[in-house]
């Protein structure tokens, strides 16, 4: 039974505590996440320290990436009606910044400690994902991040992430792993261009990753492209070619479908003389300024969705990729075995065989052995030749299930990387093989009536959460609803 003082439930009981005036729905949703960590912890996926709940943010997220001197920073700041970010071709952070509300006036700088081990942010032990993919990095944890305060009314109950120069390529291997883990997390992904660079081809790795490597993903369509700085282009003799040839770069990494913007900063725009042109570029920056804005606003209701469908996700994973993915393991560490044994013992007792036959010889038209005699002069010969067998029997085949599992592991390694799931596969395999576990079992442990029993309940469940954020949010057939809003994340404080 989990005790309240276990870290990992107190840090559940205070997000509890928050989503119970926030959102009763996700707060519902913390009890079905309980209900799969228990399957996970039982099939060894989750140290008993551990929750999925606690792997996902669970607060609105909202995430600006994109090339070098693209103009993020000033996005950002005129966002929020404040200065916080440094921007310019030279003065610009190095760093991937988190920004976040506070009460006070001055805002605070802090090291990217601050993120790496406070759960309550989506960074929580990054520094060991960074330390996997890049050996030493994962120490420089505060050259890689660093978090901000702002007291901007408009970031209340939001979190922002302002990504470095993405084409830069020092430290890119780390870079890239913390990138890719800011898309898995973000309720929106607002991907930034150089209106001012019309050769986009230049940059063909930049659309590769931020581009190709993303439109197939299940939530394509959190991700907004912008082409910024549009108003450079206002002295060229025809603008529409800018833009004509980032769509057609787009389109050749695979995007031809969705919004594609095109803005630029009002405050720090360069001139247009010509009255029609300026505002023809001013109504279609307002424009999609104002779309843009738009979702950064509704992003509180797009994370109650995401949530949800990280628990379905989850539990689909289970039932659907890593239960077949440990049964394909355990057979061929069965068979391996087996065959090891085999290989083994065949081997063995031809070995025996011959030397028997090269060290005995014949009396009285009778072949006799020396191992034989041997065993016949100690007292008890046949009791103590089938004990010592047995004992030698068991000590080799436990011995060559825990070899076939060790020469197992590399390749197991690799298929469990391209399943890119949650939970370590790799401990729930050896846990499998453990002496005192059957060398026969057909199901992983931890998977019987009751772990499928609660799977159905956590998909059953989140279907019903979905089901409920549809009728606050949409109303197909007109009735009139007596729900209760959805209480806005706004009135909360992400920091205090």
């Amino acid at each position: 039974m989990r005790q309240a003082t276990h870290p990992i439930e107190q840090r559940l009981k205070q997000l509890e505590t928050h989503l119970a005036q926030e959102n009763p729905v996700l707060l519902q949703a913390v009890q079905s996440f309980r209900t799969l960590d228990q399957v996970a912890q039982g099939m060894g996926l989750l140290s008993r320290e551990a929750s999925y709940a606690t792997q996902i943010s669970w607060w609105p997220l909202i995430s600006i990436l994109g090339t070098f001197s693209a103009g993020k920073s000033t996005f950002i700041n005129h966002f929020l009606g404040e200065k916080i970010q440094r921007s310019g071709n030279q003065a610009v952070d190095d760093k991937f910044t988190v920004i976040c509300y506070s009460r006070e006036q001055s805002g605070h700088v802090l090291p990217g400690i601050a993120l790496d081990s406070d759960p309550r942010f989506p960074f929580y032990r990054i520094s060991r994902e960074i330390e996997q993919v890049a050996q030493g990095e994962g120490e420089r944890i505060d050259a890689y991040l660093q978090l901000k305060t702002c007291s901007s009314e408009k970031l209340r109950g939001k979190i922002l992430i302002d990504s470095p120069g993405f084409d830069a390529d020092a430290q890119r291997t780390a870079t890239l792993r913390i990138t890719d883990h800011i898309i898995d997390l973000s309720d929106l992904v607002l991907v930034f261009f150089d209106a001012r660079h019309p050769e986009p081809g230049a940059m063909r790795d930049t659309l590769k990753h931020l581009v190709a490597d993303t439109i197939h993903r299940p939530d394509a369509g959190k991700f907004l492209y912008i082409l910024n700085q549009m108003d450079t282009t206002a002295r060229e003799d025809n603008p529409e070619d800018v833009v004509a040839a980032w769509q057609r770069a787009l389109a050749e990494e695979g995007l031809t479908a969705g919004r594609f913007y095109t803005i630029y900063n009002p405050e720090v725009a360069v001139p247009i003389e010509e009255e029609a042109k300026r505002l023809r570029f001013e109504r279609r920056r307002d424009q999609d300024l104002s779309e843009i804005h738009g979702r950064m606003h509704q992003v509180e209701v797009e994370r109650a969705y995401r949530i949800i469908g990280a628990l379905e996700k989850h539990a689909r994973e289970i039932q659907e990729q890593i239960l077949p993915f440990l049964q394909r393991a355990i057979r061929r560490w069965r068979r391996r075995t087996l065959w090891m044994e085999t290989l083994l013992l065949g081997g063995g007792g031809i070995a025996f065989l011959v030397w028997s036959l090269r060290a005995g010889h014949w009396r009285d038209g009778y072949y006799q052995a020396p191992w034989f005699e041997s065993l016949a002069q100690i007292p008890f010969a046949p009791m103590g030749l089938w004990i010592a067998l047995a004992l030698a029997w068991m000590g080799l085949h436990f011995g060559l299930r825990k070899l076939a599992a060790r020469t197992l592991l590399p390749r197991l390694r690799k298929e469990a990387e391209r399943l890119s799931v949650r939970g370590d596969l790799l401990n729930a395999f050896l846990q499998n093989t453990h002496p005192w576990h059957s060398l026969f079992r057909s199901n992983p442990l931890g998977w019987h009536r009751s772990a499928r029993r609660r799977l159905a309940q956590v998909r059953e469940a989140a279907n019903h959460y979905v089901q409920v954020l549809n009728d606050r949010f949409t109303n197909p057939s007109g009735e009139v609803q007596n729900q209760e809003p959805l209480r806005s994340s706004a009135d909360q404080e992400v920091i205090r």
